[in-house]
């Protein structure tokens, strides 16, 4: 694909080359007309000037003395027949492609000028009486027997010697003659053509200084784009700042405004990345070095009670490591977005019912109570996602089931409510002093006698973050501590 430029450029100078183009040619058919109009009208005028001047009255021998005047006039500036005024001479070159003849009624020639073509009669006769050539030579002797048809009067185009004329026919109906006046249409024509040359040769002269201009206009109007390039081209690929570009052009806003989010985004997940990794590094220091040590002391016990007591510590650090990464992935892959994407509608009581079901071995080995209740018949239905949820709510209750004594009561309430459902997580244990409760979502933050990670809670967190709901903790009825989830009915 070529560049935005060179698109426009081609685009805009293509439209201003037709356009021109278009208004020239009308330009110029109109010139041509009007020019026609303006001869076509001298044309006439001429012939009434002369049917006016030479009457039917005038004697024969006036005429001919007219006639000897006009030829020595024309014979003094050099004109003659049809050839063109020689250098030095006063007059005009146009002045050999005009000319006049005076008919009597019958076609004999009475009075002419010195250029007028004499066969544009017996032309004019073989268009009007639609003779073909041959037969119109035959029809000039018989032409004095019968006075020239009316047909004959008005405009006419006949070629004569070679030369297009443009004919006026009048027909003096008081002095029983016909007045013959008529152009070269090379004279016509070149008039036309050097008032399109003029009209066309600002447009020919203008056009490559208009594309010159536009060039420049297209460039300055692309120059926050190509700023844009520059700065993003000199960009360091560590460097995920926001673009800042001032003044920035409407056009541009979206781009930039797209580009600052995914900037943002590619930061995020950075951090995360980075984060994730100093957790593990920081959370697995320890139970890495605790197993080696455990590792060390079974393989230099020498008594067999020993060394099968350090191989069970082996085996519950790599119990508590094993745990540590799983919930360092299950917290990492909870990423913006991840909930929403596999949101759909769900019925919690069933729902809640069927995850308990598989967390009861861990309260029975504890000799603990672990019960469900809801208000039968109520609505329960939210959309979620079921996999995430289901982590929420185990690492609750385990949390719930570790700070519990044994023999002692969890208890997992549902509670329908307006706009969203409640979920709560009851226990028995010795719960949170208020002061403390901000705290108990930071990662690796550990509270009582646990030996969990710290990262159970901030998991709830971040699932409850994702589903658009909020977490409260309180009192327990119980004794212990209370964790309520509100998840809302409609997805945010």
């Amino acid at each position: 694909m070529r560049s935005i430029r060179s698109r426009t450029l081609l685009l805009v100078l293509g439209l201003l080359s037709l356009t021109l183009t278009l208004i020239s040619y009308k330009s110029y058919r109109d010139a041509r007309h009007e020019v026609e109009e303006v001869f076509d009208a001298g044309l006439v005028q001429t012939a009434r000037l002369l049917a006016g001047m030479v009457g039917g009255e005038l004697p024969a021998s006036m005429r001919q003395a007219m006639q000897t005047a006009l030829d020595e006039a024309m014979a003094q500036n050099g004109v003659a027949g049809q050839g063109d005024v020689p250098a030095g001479a006063v007059g005009h070159e146009y002045e050999s492609k005009l000319g006049f003849v005076i008919y009597d009624e019958h076609g004999q020639a009475l009075l002419q000028s010195a250029s007028a073509p004499a066969a544009a009669l017996d032309a004019l006769d073989a268009l009007v009486q639609r003779r073909p050539p041959a037969a119109a030579d035959a029809a000039t002797a018989d032409r004095a027997a019968a006075p020239l048809p009316e047909a004959l009067a008005g405009y006419h185009e006949v070629r004569v010697d070679g030369h297009r004329w443009r004919l006026f026919m009048l027909h003096d109906v008081r002095d029983r003659q016909w007045v013959l006046v008529g152009e070269r249409e090379d004279v016509r024509g070149e008039l036309a053509a050097k008032i399109a040359l003029r009209s066309l040769l600002p447009d020919l002269i203008g056009l490559p200084l208009l594309a010159v201009l536009v060039w420049l206009a297209v460039g300055w109007g692309l120059r926050p784009l190509a700023r844009m390039v520059r700065l993003l081209k000199a960009r360091d690929p560590g460097n995920l700042s926001p673009l800042v570009l001032a003044p920035l052009p409407q056009e541009l806003e979206p781009v930039v405004a797209s580009l600052n989010r995914l900037l943002g985004q590619l930061t995020a997940l950075l951090e995360r990345e980075k984060r994730f990794l100093a957790d593990a590094a920081h959370e697995l220091r320890t139970p890495l070095a605790v197993l080696r040590i455990h590792a060390q002391n079974a393989l230099q016990a020498p008594d067999p009670g020993d060394r099968e007591e350090a191989l069970k510590q082996l085996v519950g650090g790599v119990e508590r490591a094993t745990r540590v990464v799983t919930q360092l992935l299950t917290l990492a892959r909870l990423e913006p977005g991840a909930a929403k994407a596999g949101m759909a509608p769900l019925e919690l009581a069933t729902f809640v019912r069927g995850a308990l079901a598989g967390i009861i071995p861990l309260a029975l080995e504890h000799g603990q109570e672990l019960s469900f209740e809801c208000a039968e018949g109520g609505d329960f239905s939210v959309p979620a996602d079921a996999p995430s949820l289901e982590i929420l709510l185990q690492n609750l209750v385990a949390n719930a089931l570790q700070h519990s004594p044994e023999g002692g009561l969890v208890r997992v309430e549902l509670r329908p409510c307006a706009d969203a459902v409640a979920l709560s997580v009851h226990d028995s244990g010795p719960g949170v002093v208020p002061e403390m409760r901000a705290q108990v979502f930071e990662r690796f933050f550990r509270h009582g006698p646990g030996q969990g990670a710290g990262l159970g809670l901030s998991i709830v967190a971040r699932i409850a973050e994702l589903h658009g709901g909020s977490i409260e903790l309180g009192d327990s009825p119980l004794g212990g501590l209370e964790f309520t989830v509100r998840l809302p009915r409609s997805a945010r």
